[in-house]
């Protein structure tokens, strides 16, 4: 047989030694999009779908690939599955393991795609993409992709007590700025909803040219007054939790209580540190200022050498809270090594820069701070609370 033939009828897409179904997942509400690249079967790629949400469906076209496969080549092929981070969560990705399938989820900002203004983009081309970039991981191409670590439901469960506090102080900051909204449109200032007597001084207010609240204003207003007070009843129970998942968490691990002997750090800041960043597992610094979106972004090309600024390609929470972290560490922990170095750099630009040098300091406290509860180095000079 010539050289050419035996070429054309071998399946240059899939390597022999990977020896795998790769199969990528497109997930809507509606339906789910399976587009795999079997052994045997060429460069083609076959794509079948199944309702949203039909696991067993799923699950079936799963086994029929694999039924196909051994019937072409004689062997039998584990099946490898990939999908995009999205608002499906994990459950999907845990069911795949529990049934022996190996499963990945990609940050979908990671995947290269086409630069022209215009590209063309489908389920079908992005589910080709995904297989793609599953096949380059899997060879072992660096940078091809970034696959999630996937957090257990313990960990996922534990980040919410500070995700739902945050949500409920937002919406407890919106009533409030509309009752203020509602008392300025009648030349009233100065009123507090969230003060206890809140009540008793709505009673007393009047308008601006001297006339008594109107009936359905004052009703309006003491509706969102229930609302308001019901939003601080539910904060308090929530932080009573986050209090006893801290405690637990210091029977366990002594990470959370190292944290809170940090001058500057309370329980809310501690738990947002604990549960969004520190509880997970770091092989260096990079890997620690990339997830809190705190890594340098250069833009070199030829003669041009920039820094576009910090990623923010990691957990928004976390990073927020380290900025504002690194604002009260300056505050209370003035004689630290790091305070030092952000007072010396602010005097060196002459008082410029200030929030850019805030956000290098609150990079450098998180390193600082993961290498202290890891390996017990002490921030140098740093106070801990009474």
């Amino acid at each position: 047989m010539p050289v050419a033939a035996s070429r054309k009828e071998a399946p240059a897409a899939i390597r022999v030694d990977l020896a795998a179904i790769f199969v990528s997942l497109e997930l809507s509400r509606s339906k789910w999009l399976i587009t795999s690249l079997s052994p045997g079967a060429g460069e083609k790629m076959s794509k079948h779908i199944v309702a949203g949400s039909d696991v067993p469906a799923l699950l079936a076209r799963f086994a029929e690939l694999q039924r196909k496969a051994k019937a072409r080549t004689g062997r039998s092929f584990r099946m490898v599955s990939v999908q995009e981070a999205g608002l499906d969560g994990f459950w999907i990705h845990r069911i795949l393991e529990r049934e022996g399938i190996e499963s990945y989820v990609v940050d979908p900002a990671s995947i290269a795609t086409s630069r022209r203004r215009r590209r063309a983009k489908t389920d079908k081309i992005d589910g080709e993409a995904l297989v793609r970039a599953l096949l380059a991981y899997k060879r072992g191409e660096p940078r091809v992709c970034a696959m999630l670590r996937v957090p257990t439901p313990e960990e996922e469960d534990r980040r919410r007590l500070v995700r739902e506090r945050k949500a409920l102080t937002n919406e407890r900051v919106r009533h409030v700025n509309r009752v203020k909204g509602l008392l300025f449109g009648q030349g009233i200032s100065g009123y507090e909803p969230l003060r206890r007597d809140r009540r008793k001084r709505l009673d007393d207010l009047a308008t601006g040219d001297g006339r008594p609240l109107p009936a359905a204003l004052k009703a309006q207003i003491s509706r969102e007054l229930d609302r308001i007070e019901l939003l601080i009843e539910q904060i308090k129970q929530v932080e009573a939790e986050r209090d006893l998942m801290l405690a637990a968490a210091s029977a366990s691990s002594p990470a959370p209580a190292l944290l809170l002997n940090l001058r500057g750090v309370g329980p809310e800041f501690g738990a947002i540190l604990w549960s969004e960043g520190l509880s997970r597992q770091f092989d260096n610094r990079r890997q620690v200022a990339a997830y809190a979106g705190l890594a340098p972004t250069p833009w070199q090309s030829g003669q041009v050498d920039r820094d576009q600024g910090v990623s923010k390609a990691g957990n928004p929470r976390l990073r927020t809270t380290l900025v504002q972290l690194a604002w009260l560490w300056v505050r209370h922990q003035p004689d630290s090594e790091l305070s030092r170095w952000f007072k010396a750099r602010v005097t060196k630009n002459e008082g410029r820069y200030k929030k850019s040098t805030i956000v290098a300091l609150a990079r450098k406290l998180f390193v600082a701070l993961w290498k202290y509860i890891n390996a017990g180095v002490v921030i140098e000079g740093a106070v801990m609370s009474a």
